[in-house]
């Protein structure tokens, strides 16, 4: 069967890549691009390189579904969306003018060494310590860092603002919600230039159904992060960080 003068079952496995990526990070507020780039590299035989380009062109369109999604289940905390919002844009961009003329892959075996740090305590946390909700601080810098990291690392804004957040003692659903929509607008401003040099001729293809999963899944993510209980999502959120940057450490280092 032909959709766009493409074979359907040639689209069908970046469906559900797109599908399953979206799905997690639409709920745990992170991951998309570890978890679309491991399973198109690992599993679909994707070179790194077009696995990447196809992850930021998707990103673009599903971070924009998602945040609309979260913001249709309330999910959104004006204060800390604005607050992450501009540190993370300046970050981001300040990431972005550094890859140009710095190699971000040597920073990202220590990047993710911490993530998985981060990714243990969250689920012995979830594990042991029920959850106390209380007003995060340092919100600005940690958006900052964040956006510089996402740039100049290869990505990590979910994981670490995410991750940080949670830590400190944040709603875990508003965390996610707020988190997922500034993503939309970073992800924006870091792939605007690469996005008119690669044109929309990529998107026909394997992209093409990337996007469709990917966008399917949005609206449902946002849904499992509104009705998952708080220690639940740190468990999810502990163990997804710590496999997914397990398996970068295992492959940056292997």
């Amino acid at each position: 069967m032909e959709w766009l003068g493409i074979e359907f079952a040639e689209l069908l496995p970046f469906i559900m890549v797109g599908f399953a990526a979206q799905l997690i990070d639409g709920a745990l507020g992170m991951a998309f691009g570890v978890i679309s780039n491991t399973l198109m590299v690992s599993l679909l035989g994707v070179p790194p390189a077009a696995a990447s380009q196809r992850v930021h062109v998707v990103e673009c369109f599903t971070t924009a579904v998602s945040g609309i999604s979260h913001l249709i289940q309330r999910n959104i905390e004006k204060r800390l969306f604005f607050a992450l919002l501009v540190p993370g844009v300046i970050g981001g961009v300040a990431g972005s003018t550094l890859l140009a003329n710095f190699d971000g892959e040597i920073v990202k075996p220590f990047v993710l060494a911490y993530l998985a740090g981060i990714g243990i305590l969250l689920l012995v946390r979830g594990l042991l310590y029920p959850p106390k909700l209380q007003q995060a601080k340092h919100v600005r810098v940690l958006g900052l860092v964040g956006g510089f990291l996402d740039a100049a690392g290869g990505g990590g804004w979910g994981p670490v603002v995410t991750s940080n957040l949670l830590i400190q003692g944040a709603e875990p659903r508003k965390v996610v919600g707020t988190v997922s929509a500034v993503e939309f607008f970073l992800t924006l401003t870091i792939s605007a230039s690469f996005i008119y040099h690669l044109g929309w001729a990529d998107l026909a293809g394997a992209t093409l159904g990337f996007l469709i999963g990917g966008v399917a899944a949005a609206p449902l993510g946002a849904f499992a992060a509104k009705h998952f209980s708080p220690k639940l999502m740190l468990i999810l959120v502990g163990t997804t960080i710590t496999l997914t940057s397990a398996y970068g450490i295992w492959t940056t280092w292997g």
